[in-house]
Formats: structure tokens, sequence, C-alpha cells
């Protein structure tokens, strides 16, 4: 299907800011500008913005126009129903480590879909809460094959457009279904430390799996959060 003008549009300046045009705090090309350029109408325009703010990319500056954020932010694991944004239930995070390769957990590896001995790429952050602590620790797991073909993963430092938006531009592949699971154990020492807990801590894992418009498995991530500062509400209809 193609992509309507306004998506192209917020397409067109995503790849530029992902390829350091515009740096964070820096303003974005004007209203008027991208009207010109791509002859369009200013409501068109205001559409591109506005996909570019629910992706937690561009903010609003008064009086300016948009800028790049300061602080990109994350989503715990999970909730990604389509017609989500990145902001809805995003918040600020600071990565953990280095990306590297690594034997995913036995649960992960069989939502990938791979040999007990295979390797994925590992991205982890923290996702924080308002006032800086902690509040979910995520570990990120991608296929050989994604990694491959999506080299900045494999980098330290954040990619601003987000994952999923890096992932479609370099291979194609988009996330079309998604699958979570929550359960409840004691946590790890590792998970205790930076979750600034004391062992022995209750905490509530969501494995989520992403899969590609042909079912193949994207990405599993495992988000894992102290049971003081979990909760997870659904509203229903009912009758």
């Amino acid at each position: 299907m193609p992509q309507l003008k306004y998506e192209q549009i917020a397409e067109d300046l995503r790849s530029r800011i992902a390829n350091g045009e515009f740096g964070p705090g820096e303003l974005l090309p004007s209203g008027r500008d991208l009207a010109e350029q791509w002859d369009v109408s200013r409501a068109t325009v205001v559409k591109a913005y506005d996909v570019l703010r629910n992706d937690g990319l561009v903010s609003a500056k008064q009086g300016a126009g948009f800028v790049v954020v300061e602080t990109p932010v994350a989503r715990p694991a999970g909730a990604r129903r389509a017609g989500s944004s990145r902001v809805t239930g995003g918040a600020p995070y600071r990565r953990i480590g280095v990306p590297d390769r690594a034997v995913p957990p036995p649960r992960v590896a069989e939502a990938l879909g791979l040999d007990a001995s295979d390797e994925a790429l590992r991205r982890t952050r923290l996702v924080l809460l308002d006032d800086g602590s902690p509040h979910t620790l995520v570990t990120a797991w991608f296929p050989v094959d994604i990694a491959e073909a999506a080299p900045r993963l494999a980098l330290k430092g954040p990619i601003a457009e987000g994952t999923t938006h890096y992932v479609r531009r370099e291979t194609g592949r988009f996330p079309a279904e998604g699958t979570d699971s929550t359960t409840v154990r004691l946590a790890e020492s590792e998970e205790a430390r930076l979750l600034e807990v004391e062992q022995p801590a209750a905490v509530a894992v969501v494995l989520h799996v992403a899969f590609d418009q042909d079912h193949r498995p994207l990405v599993c991530e495992e988000g894992v959060t102290a049971s003081h500062v979990f909760e997870q509400v659904d509203n229903y209809p009912m009758g």
C-alpha cells in the first residue's frame, strides 16, 4: 500500500534525524518550508509532525516550531497494540551496558525459534519513573539476521527514531502481530540491584514477542518490574 503524503514527509524527516542532519534540541524545517518543498498544504505538514510527536521524536517549541527531543522515551515491554504510540506509556530511560551477542534464556530462545545454543543480539534499557527511580528493566533480543541487516542495533547510543522504524527502514519487515505473556517470580540478583529492591523481591515479567507480516519473529523483549510499582489495569464492556 503506497504511503500517503504526510507519511512520506514524516518518514523523510525521521531519516534525516536518524542520519544526524538534525540533532537533539535542533529546530526542524518550518511548516511553510515543508509545504512548499513537498507541494502540499500546511495541514498535511501538521499531520506529518503529529506522527513524529506521537513517536516521541519531536516536540513543539512555542513560537518557534518543532525541535528534536533532547531525551528519547521508551516503553516497558508489551502493550504494543495497533494505534498505540511511542509516547503512550513512554518514559525516560537509560541504556544498560553495551549491546552484545549472547545465548538468550530458554523462554526467549523458544519465542524466537532459536536452537538452545544460538545467539541473539541483546539490548538492555532501564525505564524510569517520573522521579528518576527504576520502573522496568527491559532486555530486547533480536535474531541475528535482523541484527546483521540493521547494524545500528549493535551500537551503544539510542536510536532516536526507535528500533521499530529503524528495522523497518533497513529490512522492510515490521510488526504485524504481538504476543504478551505475564508471569511472576523472584528477582535475580542483578535485576534486584538495577531495580533497587532488596532480595527476596517479587517481580512481574512480561515476555513480549513481535512477529512480522510473514509471522517471523522480529524481537523478543523481557520486561522485569518490581512488584511495588507494577500495576495492570484493563477496561472492557460488560453485559
